[in-house]
């Protein structure tokens, strides 16, 4: 099993969590995930937070761990360039299968497969250039 870097692993959830705080805010796709998504304004503001966050973090940290394994030692380019693949055609399409089945709407798979192709080649940037 090829080393992992933790200190990339735990950078990796914390952009993660950037990423996610941007992409999903109102300057970007908020009001149209939340619609597409079929949340209120009141679920979105609902549940315990530090849940929610932690558990995003914690599942950010288990990714890029597993994604680094998968990466080893990759060069930097082939591991932004297996982060985009991976992001997009493993993530991406599977959220596709999903959402095809669930009859929810391009717009919504678009928002969130693209959050999930620049996490994965955000993971690629940050373990390739620290391995």
């Amino acid at each position: 099993m090829p080393q992992v870097n933790l200190i990339a692993v735990l950078l990796c959830g914390v952009a993660s969590l950037v990423l996610g705080g941007i992409w999903y805010s109102p300057m970007l796709f908020a009001k149209v995930w939340q619609r597409e998504a079929g949340l209120s304004d009141e679920q979105a503001k609902s549940g315990n937070m530090a849940m929610i966050f932690g558990g995003a973090f914690v599942l950010s940290l288990i990714a890029a761990y597993v994604f680094g394994m998968f990466l080893g030692t990759m060069p930097l380019a082939g591991a932004v360039g297996a982060g985009f693949s991976a992001g997009l055609c493993w993530v991406g399409a599977s959220y596709g299968i999903n959402y095809l089945f669930e009859r929810r709407s391009f717009a919504l798979w678009a928002i969130n497969a693209g959050y999930h192709t620049l996490q994965f080649t955000l993971f690629g940037l940050i373990l390739g250039a620290m391995h």
